[in-house]
């Protein structure tokens, strides 16, 4: 397989040196501006036959200037990278807004705003460079389990079938400019590798390649994932891809996900990352 991160490229010799931020949450910030139906929509979208409202991924279409606020935002707070908006834009989830031909779109406008953003903090500041980083989400779909309780053969997807919805994200993502690729919040590693796959299809067929990071969730104090796979795991079901990073994001605080992490980082010999919310709630609904 062909090596995909290299010792010359800028973000290792960065990370040689120092620690490197990633930017927050994309929607929690997305709330903050109370986008309506309407807005999602855009004129472009005006008569579309499907509610739109909560496709944030779209809104790098129809709002792109409010994304580029928010990724500016987060260069500005101190983030080395941030994330493209591109969450669920890929061929499964958007499904559900009968919006999959506009996979590849959504994800070049995403990567061309980030781009924009990270080039203008750059040109500022060249003695901190900002990178772009193409987030590609766990998708709405579970291919390893099913969902019929009285049919534990079905499956509502199959691996293949969710590689073919990576693929034109990864596409649009590289032809939009990112400086490396972030396959994130995976609960489910064939989910994953499926998206790792995509990867590697898409770099064979252009003959270029990117960084690329993997970061998974765990989500109770047993350090399981969702379908109970352990930090040892995970990390033994993704080892043979060429890989920048490994790590955790979601789920758990940052003192709950350390030791884990800490765990991963023993076995891993690539760097790691953390990215962690304000952790589950406590039984008042707030947050410790």
């Amino acid at each position: 397989m062909k090596q995909r991160f290299y010792p010359g490229h800028k973000i290792h010799d960065i990370l040689k040196k120092r620690i490197m931020l990633l930017d927050g949450a994309m929607g929690t910030m997305i709330q903050t501006y109370r986008f309506e139906e309407a807005d999602y929509r855009g004129k472009h979208f005006s008569d579309f036959h499907k509610d739109l409202k909560g496709n944030n991924d779209l809104l790098s279409l129809t709002q792109p200037e409010k994304i580029a606020e928010i990724h500016s935002a987060y260069f500005a707070a101190g983030s080395d990278i941030v994330e493209t908006n591109t969450f669920n834009a890929n061929g499964v989830s958007q499904r559900d807004y009968d919006m999959t031909d506009l996979v590849y779109e959504m994800n070049l406008a995403s990567a061309k705003i980030a781009r924009k953003a990270a080039d203008e903090f750059t040109k500022k500041e060249p003695h901190k460079p900002r990178f772009v980083a193409g987030a590609l989400g766990p998708t709405n779909q579970t291919p390893s389990i099913s969902p019929k309780v009285e049919d534990p053969s079905f499956r509502s997807i199959t691996f293949d079938e969710v590689v073919e919805g990576y693929l034109p994200q990864v596409r649009g993502l590289v032809e939009g400019g990112v400086d490396l690729l972030l396959v994130e919040t995976i609960f489910d590693s064939l989910n994953g590798k499926a998206a790792l796959f995509a990867i590697d299809r898409y770099f064979q067929e252009c003959g270029n390649s990117l960084p690329v990071m993997v970061s998974f969730t765990i989500v109770d104090a047993s350090g399981r994932t969702l379908l109970g796979q352990t930090v040892e795991a995970f990390w033994t079901t993704v080892a043979h891809f060429d890989l920048l990073s490994i790590g955790l994001n979601c789920a758990l605080g940052a003192e709950q996900m350390r030791p884990f992490l800490e765990e991963l980082s023993a076995l891993a010999p690539v760097y790691t990352s953390i990215y962690p919310n304000a952790g589950l709630p406590n039984e008042f609904g707030g947050y410790d």
